[in-house]
């Protein structure tokens, strides 16, 4: 796990923690990292809800499955971002969503009451962990009331220019790659593929934007 320390402090959950105080840490939260490959289930609707995941390597994706068997894509998780720390805070009893791995992935996993609960060892960075959890969950709730705005656009067209308008903003630049293929970014905007395909290739051929599988640049 060491080896992982010097990647682990640009995780937003462990900032302002010193290297050195990381092993003592981890003991601390009950931390344990385990391996999944492509496509491997991390973690699967109706279980529960009680651990935080960190993505070491790879990246996994947030998937909703409703009772059709329509898949809606809710997110996507990258190296040193988190996950299930939403569901396992609220102290749901059945997690709502399925994990999936895009990739070979490593993660670390910590016990979301290890965070929450009073600390016997009186530890100061775990207060310092504590007051990162709340200011990452503050984040997200920006980043899903962004996707209701998407989400809240009446076409495909609309939508897709509302999500590529977003990412230049979230990139700074008019040229960013997005982490979906073609059928994952229909299912983050709940729209048809092959409509979304027809209206990316519109917008080409009007001179609205310039792509190459999931490289985009707005004109």
């Amino acid at each position: 796990m060491q080896k992982y320390f010097p990647s682990l402090q640009k995780c937003p959950l462990f900032h302002s923690i010193p290297q050195e105080d990381m092993m003592v840490l981890f003991q601390c939260l009950g931390a344990k990292v385990r391996f999944y490959k492509k496509c491997e289930t991390v973690l699967r609707m109706g279980e529960p809800a009680r651990k935080i995941g960190v993505v070491l390597e790879g990246e996994i994706h947030i998937e909703q499955m409703d009772y059709q068997g329509k898949r809606s894509m809710v997110g996507h998780v990258g190296v040193n971002g988190i996950f299930g720390e939403a569901f396992s805070c609220a102290g749901i009893e059945e997690l709502p969503v399925d994990v999936v791995a895009a990739k070979a992935t490593e993660i670390l996993w910590i016990d979301c009451r290890r965070i929450t609960a009073t600390c016997g060892n009186a530890c100061a960075f775990h207060n310092q962990v504590l007051f990162n959890l709340l200011q990452i969950m503050a984040r997200k709730n920006l980043f899903f009331h962004q996707k209701i705005q998407i989400m809240s656009r009446r076409t495909t067209r609309e939508k897709l220019l509302a999500y590529l308008n977003w990412q230049a903003e979230e990139h700074g630049s008019n040229s960013f790659t997005i982490p979906y293929n073609r059928q994952e970014l229909a299912d983050f905007l709940e729209v048809d593929r092959s409509g979304l395909s027809t209206e990316i290739g519109k917008l080409c051929r009007e001179n609205v934007l310039e792509c190459k599988r999931n490289f985009f640049h707005i004109l």
